[in-house]
């Protein structure tokens, strides 16, 4: 367990720091961040760029100041600072809600074309999944063989994006009181890519003028996303592969090997990364590592890729976002195969100055200076052994010093939704009831989702830390995913042995169940496990009828993608608390802030709020958390009493 160098200001993480330290003038993300100032009007979301008679700027006061130092109040077109700010909010929304769906739509078609035998090396292994959400699509399983069923269920996930009324299918997995919200405010989606088309019309020049008009299309986009897109990916991606259950490995630069060629996984679609891995064990693979010197073949995640086969592989993770260019500074990295999403474009000119091969597979993402080999399911394992071969010849091209910063520990991850409710449970009796119980009884006080990005705009990893780190030791069970769960991984709190840091309830049941304060629950994608888990809570009784009842909330403390807006509005439509640290993009507007803040609270039960020191982002969660409870009338703790005969008699019935 590190915690971080004190002196460096850009990283918590140790081995991040170390690698800094010594490298130089190297150009990385850290040194960039230094270099390129954020344009303030811009991150305030007072920048309008939708048609070509602008960019329109809505500074404090004009710029350069006119004679009478006059406030801009419109553009060229008349909209004002609400509908350029809600127009940019909303169109993130879009963007985030596209990345994570679209994800979801290549992993839907590849699903069909496994149920039909036309990919070879993808099939069925969670069948008891296959069938339950066969059962969410009204498909009948008796009698019928996996591939059957799995087919048709691939026909009917697809064309949920594609659907042009109705409502998505799997909202019915929410509380009934939140799916009647839904409907009675005109948000319940409809199909996946037509609300994101929606948003961008609404958003053009001279469409939807109301801020609050688009931002219930906003709302709507991203549950398409929480409660379509991504939910579908991570339901199909664990039939596929298999569903997360509990498995240790180990975490951060250390796991880089000196004598073995080292291959590093990056992006976030597992289609890629799965196939990888069984290239990466294959015996004609290990021999020709062998005969150019190696010692054998060390296959290494970073980022959501990377998060996909830590929870079902084991395998070891180097690092989170701002990790994927330090890792190229150790040296010893043959090769970096990146697909969608969270890439950085600085990847290949940053390997010239070493012997790493930056391979990129996707046709939607290619990039300058890096070698392309493109990725297809229908010859994935032949693609796959393709490219693992490129690093391991490039293994005796490595130069003889390499720097490989003597940082790692140990991790527990793999708790998806159906883990949790065995590890609750057990065989026999798996629920959530010992999970709603322990929250009623007071050992543990709620439940936080911490999760998204890094940003070199603050201290990498210090505010996941500062802020779980408080959460746990008031009693508040963390679930994470993405960079924020390894983050907290190189911290050591994803073992069981940080229950330490817990408060004395919450450390309780993790002795008693065996599992760490912090669970890793997947990838950044995967954040639907979470919706599930809430609307889980609920159905099992004692905690409210609806998600908004619930003690818990979510927060992305160090985000930067569109995708942690799409994600967190779609839990504040959910009826959570949904808090951003390191900047936000409607500060140029006080009447949408407000709106967000504040009436949200009123339209969803569900609200955001912004608050980059991670100390203040704590105690305005522990505060929500204590009010829910005191809704609930359970803010004391309750005492079991054995009553005696005496006092048998004078209960009132």
């Amino acid at each position: 367990m590190s915690s971080g160098n004190k002196s460096d200001n850009r990283t918590a993480c140790e081995a991040t720091a170390e690698m800094l330290d010594c490298s130089g003038n190297m150009d990385t993300a850290f040194q960039r961040a230094e270099k390129v100032k954020p344009c303030p009007i811009g991150a305030s979301g007072a920048c309008c760029k939708h048609c070509y008679m602008g960019p329109c700027r809505f500074p404090p006061k004009a710029d350069p100041p006119s004679a009478d130092n006059s406030i801009v109040k419109r553009g060229v077109c008349g909209a004002d600072i609400n509908t350029v700010a809600a127009r940019n909010f909303a169109r993130a929304v879009a963007a985030g809600s596209a990345a994570h769906s679209d994800h979801g739509r290549q992993v839907t078609q590849t699903f069909i074309a496994a149920s039909r035998k036309e990919v070879p090396g993808y099939e069925i292994k969670d069948e008891a999944k296959l069938r339950a959400l066969a059962n969410d699509f009204g498909i009948k399983t008796d009698s019928r063989a996996k591939d059957d069923i799995a087919q048709e269920l691939g026909v009917k996930c697809l064309a949920e994006f594609s659907k042009q009324d109705g409502e998505q299918t799997l909202l019915k997995r929410a509380p009934q009181k939140r799916q009647q919200l839904w409907k009675e405010l005109g948000v319940a989606p409809r199909g996946i890519d037509r609300e994101i088309v929606e948003m961008l019309h609404r958003t053009a020049i001279g469409v939807d003028m109301e801020y609050k008009n688009i931002m219930l299309q906003a709302s709507r986009c991203a549950l398409a996303d929480g409660w379509g897109g991504s939910m579908i990916s991570t339901e199909l991606q664990d039939i596929m592969f298999g569903t997360p259950v509990p498995v240790r490995t180990e975490v951060n630069l250390g796991v880089l090997k000196k004598d073995e060629v080292n291959i590093i996984v990056h992006g976030h679609e597992p289609l890629l990364a799965e196939m990888i891995v069984r290239a990466s064990h294959d015996p004609e693979m290990i021999a020709l590592a062998k005969q150019k010197g190696a010692k054998g073949i060390n296959l290494v995640g970073m980022c959501c890729s990377g998060n996909e086969i830590l929870l079902r592989h084991g395998i070891p993770m180097g690092g989170n976002f701002l990790q994927q260019e330090i890792a190229i500074l150790t040296g010893a990295v043959e090769a970096m195969i990146v697909d969608i999403q969270c890439v950085m474009q600085s990847l290949p000119s940053l390997a010239k100055c070493f012997h790493t091969k930056i391979i990129s597979t996707s046709p939607k993402a290619k990039m300058p200076g890096a070698e392309h080999i493109e990725f297809h399911e229908h010859d994935a394992l032949n693609t796959a052994k393709r490219i693992v071969r490129l690093g391991v010849e490039n293994y005796p091209k490595r130069p003889k010093n390499v720097h490989i910063p003597d940082k790692k520990v140990d991790v527990v991850a793999g708790f998806s939704h159906e883990t949790i409710n065995y590890m609750l449970g057990g065989s026999f009796r798996a629920s959530y009831r010992p999970l709603n119980d322990n929250i009623i009884n007071g050992r543990i006080r709620g439940v936080v989702g911490v999760v998204g990005c890094n940003n070199p705009r603050t201290t990498h990893d210090k505010s996941h830390l500062d802020l779980v780190k408080e959460l746990i030791g008031n009693d508040i069970l963390v679930v994470e995913t993405g960079c924020a769960a390894i983050a907290c991984a190189k911290e050591g709190l994803l073992m069981p042995e940080a229950a330490k840091f817990a408060g004395k309830g919450l450390a309780e049941v993790c002795a008693a169940v065996g599992m760490p304060p912090v669970l890793h629950c997947g990838a950044c994608v995967d954040n639907s496990r979470i919706l599930v888990a809430c609307a889980e809570m609920v159905r099992e009784g004692g905690l409210g009828t609806d998600i908004s009842d619930l003690p818990v909330a979510g927060c992305a403390p160090e985000w930067m993608s569109e995708k942690a807006l799409a994600i967190g509005q779609y839990f504040v439509a959910s009826g959570m608390l949904v808090g951003f640290g390191v900047t936000w993009p409607t500060t140029a507007s006080p009447e949408l802030s407000k709106h967000l803040f504040e009436e949200y609270d009123r339209i969803y039960k569900g609200r955001w709020a912004f608050e980059p020191d991670a100390g203040k982002m704590a105690a305005l969660i522990i505060d929500h958390i204590n009010k829910k409870r005191q809704a609930l009338g359970i803010q004391s703790k309750k005492e079991r009493v054995l009553f005696d005969m005496e006092a048998r008699r004078g209960l009132e019935v």
